[in-house]
């Protein structure tokens, strides 16, 4: 087996703006398909009821997690292993595309077709997930360690915008005209099902240039192999002892992301329920803390380059839990819009750090398999965070205490934080 020579050139504009633009693409996916359109669609029109349907649609999010997290790790070891983290990007792009795409073609009333529809987004979902193991691991190629935090901020901020974007075109063209665009008719709901196959056509486009710009090392004389991928990552298990810092750090964002996960599932719940809002005010109120997340991450890529990834998210997860905080004690909406506003604004840092701190961890031979790790870190107990917060809601009526878990996430996870030495962990990733 021999590498190719020589690593590509860091920090080159064209190469980094090609890899930022893959998040501008697929960002409409989760924009459209998982939170303001095809979901709310699936439980309205698929389902016998809408409670029938966020049951049935919770139960794909939970197997699609957990199918996540199990193959993340596996195949980020296979890419390493044969140098294909390109190849399989591609694979996992198209294959979330042509899912997405079908989702368009499920009419209501179809026979077995919401079980149809469950089964082509987990598989979109999954496709969608998996991807970012291979798309984060080009991060450390591409950016110098001076330069990864904004440059992973490039595309966590293009991320929210282009999936604004996309949103905006979707109501504009297809959701809310009389005619939609092209002549879409609305009988059974085909113009909002066809906003499916506009997240597909955004995803393809966009996704194009880094395919054809950014640079791959390729490992000669290696193929896409499993069984040796299972091994690969064994090997790494027996040696975490040498990856210490990075378990710290795994084990820290596990516990803070879950509470992201459940601000981001609850939001708009907790808008609408608490505070009355309609569902055009929802979506309007989700529209405005994508915007503020994306100019967030933008902004902060250069403060995380100046004070580290690590000082990056614990600004963050601070702010975080006195804005929600707020958001649990705001007794009006313009208090609960400021609250809103201030956890947009540090949602997308928080994140776009967490990538880029990762990214100054994983030793050269292990990227993906280690941004596997990272994807595992961020879905395997995914369900802790909303779980928590119905129990509590349930058992004290109350919808403010069931968001007030939330600080306990962000809180024991910045504690958990504090642990991890940044610079052993760049220093032990070297040595590797």
């Amino acid at each position: 087996m021999t590498a190719a020579p020589g690593p590509p050139p860091r920090d080159v504009p064209r190469v980094i703006w090609s890899w930022a633009l893959y998040d501008w693409a697929n960002s409409a996916f989760t924009t459209l398909v998982v939170t303001f359109i095809y979901a709310t669609y699936f439980t309205k029109a698929m389902a016998p009821d809408e409670v029938t349907g966020t049951a049935w649609w919770s139960r794909a999010v939970a197997v699609s997690a957990v199918l996540t997290a199990l193959l993340a790790p596996v195949l980020g070891a296979a890419a390493d292993r044969a140098g294909a983290h390109k190849r399989l990007l591609a694979a996992a792009t198209a294959l979330c595309v042509a899912a997405t795409a079908a989702l368009g073609f499920v009419p209501p009333g179809l026979p077995h077709g919401a079980l149809l529809a469950l089964t082509l987004y987990v598989v979109a979902d999954i496709s969608f997930e998996t991807g970012y193991v291979f798309y984060n691991a080009f991060l450390p190629v591409i950016a110098s360690p001076a330069r990864i935090g904004r440059v992973s901020g490039y595309g966590w901020g293009l991320g929210y915008v282009g999936g604004l974007v996309c949103l905006l075109v979707a109501l504009v063209g297809f959701v809310q005209p009389e005619i939609p665009w092209f002549g879409l008719s609305k009988a059974g709901g085909f113009n909002i099902r066809a906003t499916n196959l506009l997240v597909a056509a955004w995803f393809l486009a966009f996704a194009l240039p880094l395919f054809a710009v950014v640079p791959e090392q390729r490992r000669s004389g290696v193929r896409l192999d499993v069984r040796a991928a299972f091994q690969e990552m064994g090997r790494t298990l027996r040696a975490i002892g040498r990856y210490r810092e990075i378990v710290r750090f795994l084990v820290a964002r596990l516990v803070f992301n879950d509470g992201l996960v459940t601000v981001f599932a609850f939001g708009g719940i907790y808008a609408a329920g608490t505070f009355g809002m309609t569902l055009s005010e929802v979506i309007t109120f989700g529209i405005a803390i994508n915007l503020a997340s994306g100019l967030g991450a933008l902004a902060f890529g250069f403060l995380d380059d100046r004070i580290g990834g690590k000082r990056t998210i614990l600004v963050t997860l601070v702010a975080l839990t006195a804005a929600t905080g707020l958001a649990v004690w705001a007794p009006t909406r313009g208090w609960f819009w400021l609250s809103g506003m201030l956890i947009g604004v540090f949602v997308g840092p928080n994140q776009s750090a967490s990538r880029s701190l990762m990214g100054r961890f994983v030793p050269e031979r292990h990227q993906a398999e280690f941004f596997g790790f990272f994807t595992f870190s961020g879905k395997v107990t995914s369900f802790a965070g909303p779980l928590l917060l119905g129990v509590v809601t349930a058992a004290l009526h109350s919808q403010r205490a069931g968001v007030a878990t939330v600080l306990g996430f962000f809180l024991l996870g910045g504690v958990l934080l504090l642990r991890v030495n940044e610079k052993q962990a760049i220093n032990e990733a070297r040595d590797v």
